[in-house]
């Protein structure tokens, strides 16, 4: 039986942060940045401001964005003051395992894990989704079976979703050529996507309609909040930044910069397309799969919507690819660790990249993108990074308090502390109450079948509890 002291180990990362890891130090600021934007703004925003209009807002989504943008600015000051006191692979677990300890390391750990494992495997088949689409457009269309998973709304006959399945491996054999490679696909895409995103404003802003900014709050103020809590969501791939400290050249200056001005610049892009879109078509009739498409058909603009449509698919892609990425270190950190098997860890000589996790992760993800209705795995993604954050912003309080950190070097502090952080963690914690049931129900599950992997294997292999014990032998 393990002794509730044993369970909080902390990690000592100062004999981490002066070792060489074998990852490769490649990525700059832009690196991160762009990292963050691919992570941030996926299709998302291409669907999600008319559904928070029509069904919360009205015209006022602009705000629901800022709202939730000020309450993820929030924990990612805190995640930046992490990042530059703390740069090792592992994000909120490794930030984690240094001041609360290995238990809730382990089960913040595999809460993120399953959020990165359906996080892609969600986006994987509305990238599907959008995929086929502009396949129909050219009168090319795949067998029923093999368009979505089985139960899937809207597709009848459906059993795997092959474009789904065979996207998230691509995904996952790029990963595995190196960083270097995926970063800078991926700072082609997001320049794409941005400029996708900016020919609609363009376009769509010269047919705004004043008259359709009244009421500007229908659905009153408590609307507002409503529509936040959805919007929030757009905004929280910059954690996935977060995993890559390992692998930053001055990661002390440039993981605040990265996560601060992907998340900024994200926020300017939903908060721009927001504001034109129910300028140009009435709240009311936005509440539809494909609100952007709608607008330009509205305004005669079709031929745009093919540019947009491909935006889409360009915007997902490296969600894709950033999300698995996060995913990937993820599990190399925490088997470094020892808390997974070691193989977990292991490193390709030539392109310094764990391989083997990488298309683990990917296989893994494929299949839930195959076989799971997008509606079932969609709502667990949210509640792994609400607690990330939650606990990530409390955890600035510890880290301040901690001896053992007060002689590191620190390249950025978390701006009105102690207020800061801790109005970031009550913002988090109102958010999860928020949640359905049903999610909360499959958070359980999860975290039940993590606690029996820990039991199992993890406590008994963990590297931090062996080394205090030959410290204590000693």
């Amino acid at each position: 039986m393990a002794k509730p002291m044993h369970l909080f180990i902390k990690k000592q990362v100062q004999t981490d942060l002066y070792k060489k890891t074998g990852l490769e130090k490649t990525l700059t600021a832009f690196s991160l940045t762009t990292m963050g934007i691919g992570a941030i703004v996926g299709s998302g925003i291409f669907i999600t401001p008319g559904l928070i209009a029509a069904n919360y807002t009205g015209p006022g989504v602009m705000l629901s964005y800022l709202i939730a943008v000020i309450v993820c600015a929030m924990a990612a000051l805190c995640y930046s003051e992490f990042s530059s006191t703390i740069p090792l692979a592992g994000s909120a677990y490794t930030y984690v395992y240094a001041v609360f300890g290995e238990f809730l390391a382990w089960i913040l750990g595999w809460a993120l894990i399953s959020e990165y494992l359906f996080a892609v495997s969600s986006v994987a088949v509305s990238w599907s989704s959008y995929f086929q689409n502009l396949l129909a457009g050219f009168g090319l269309n795949l067998p029923p079976y093999l368009q979505a998973a089985a139960g899937t709304v809207g597709v009848k006959g459906g059993g795997v979703d092959i474009v789904a399945l065979a996207i998230t491996l691509l995904v996952a054999w790029l990963l595995s050529k190196g960083i270097r490679e995926s970063a800078r696909i991926n700072n082609i895409m997001v320049i794409v996507k941005i400029l996708v995103i900016l020919l609609f404003i363009g376009i769509a802003v010269f047919y705004v309609k004043p008259a359709n900014y009244r009421p500007f709050l229908p659905f009153g103020v408590h609307g507002i909040f409503k529509g936040a809590a959805v919007a929030f969501y757009a905004y929280i791939g910059f954690d996935a930044v977060s995993t890559a400290s390992e692998e930053v050249k001055n990661p002390k200056r440039n993981m605040p910069i990265g996560i601060i001005s992907s998340l900024l610049v994200a926020a300017v892009l939903y908060i721009s397309l927001s504001a034109v879109l129910v300028g140009v078509v009435h709240y009311s009739k936005l509440g539809v799969a494909d609100p952007v498409a709608l607008a330009l058909s509205l305004i005669h603009q079709n031929w745009a919507a093919g540019v947009i449509s491909f935006g889409a698919i360009v915007g997902m892609t490296t969600v894709l690819i950033v999300m698995s990425y996060g995913g990937t270190r993820l599990l190399f950190a925490i088997s470094r660790d020892g808390l997974l098997p070691q193989s977990l860890r292991k490193l390709n000589p030539k392109t310094h990249v764990p391989v083997a996790n990488t298309w683990i992760f990917g296989i893994i993800a494929s299949v839930f993108a195959a076989f799971i209705p997008i509606d079932k795995i969609a709502e667990l993604v949210n509640i792994g990074t609400l607690s990330a954050f939650a606990m990530v912003s409390l955890g600035i309080v510890f880290l301040r308090h901690d001896e053992r950190f007060k002689g590191l070097d620190t390249s950025f502090k978390v701006p009105g502390y102690p207020v800061l952080p801790i109005v970031s963690f009550l913002a988090c914690v109102y958010l999860m109450t928020q949640l359905q049931p049903f999610t909360w129900q499959a958070f359980g599950i999860w975290v039940a079948i993590g606690m029996v992997v820990y039991a199992a294997y993890g406590y008994r292999h963990s590297r931090v509890r062996a080394l205090a014990e030959q410290d204590s032998q000693a």
